[in-house]
């Protein structure tokens, strides 16, 4: 038996039954309203991709708001899959750079469809949970970064200020970097211009852009 099947199993292990159905059918949710649209997703449609009872689905999640609230939750895990870091209490200059390099890559991205993304921040203006749970996302995000930020300050790899500052600034410019490159169709013009933002966040930091593209984001 292959390692990630045996890595597979012991992860399933660890989650009950109704753990592992729900995160089904919040991944499918996902797929379906990526692909068709949030306003024309809906539980049947969901049942029917995964081949099951609508009634099964309505078990776990009662409305669709349930199971939006759910995928919402969803998308701040998956972000936070950004901050891959060792050791948490012995935070490096390397880990810093590998994360400025991953907000501002194509893989942080595409973590979360922009469609999506922007079709729930809406519905944030008219639904005070979902304007909620989008902050806490937000705020995690930033803290973070700024727990980074502040490491690095005490070992004097960096001096930063306000390190609470430069996070809240840094993803000012993540913010609003992606919601301007989503309307933009040129390769090049994307990627110089998400280099420039790039460069824009290790002025933030006091630091050079000296980071190796090639450098494992993946480790």
């Amino acid at each position: 038996m292959s390692s990630l099947v045996v890595s597979d199993i012991i992860s399933m292990g660890r989650k009950s039954l109704k753990e592992i159905r729900q995160l089904e059918i919040i991944k499918t949710f996902y797929k379906v309203a990526k692909k068709e649209g949030y306003e024309n997703t809906s539980i049947a449609k969901i049942a029917k991709v995964m081949d099951i009872n609508p009634s099964l689905v309505s078990h776990y999640f009662e409305t669709k708001e349930d199971l939006t609230y759910a995928l919402i939750d969803y998308i701040l895990e998956r972000y936070l899959l950004i901050y891959t870091i060792k050791n948490k209490e012995e935070v490096t200059l390397e880990d810093l750079q590998k994360t400025i390099e991953m907000l501002f890559s194509k893989k942080w991205n595409l973590l979360f469809d922009d469609g999506l993304f922007y079709t729930f921040y809406a519905l944030a203006f008219r639904e005070k949970k979902i304007k909620a749970k989008y902050k806490t996302i937000l705020d995690s995000l930033r803290l973070a970064l700024a727990s980074m930020i502040e490491q690095c300050n005490e070992k004097h790899l960096i001096n930063v200020p306000t390190p609470k500052t430069a996070a809240d600034l840094i993803f000012v410019l993540v913010d609003g970097a992606y919601f301007y490159l989503s309307l933009e169709n040129d390769k090049k013009a994307y990627a110089e211009r998400l280099e420039y933002y790039k460069n824009k966040a290790y002025e933030i930091l006091g630091i050079d852009n000296s980071f190796s593209p090639g450098s494992t984001l993946d480790t």
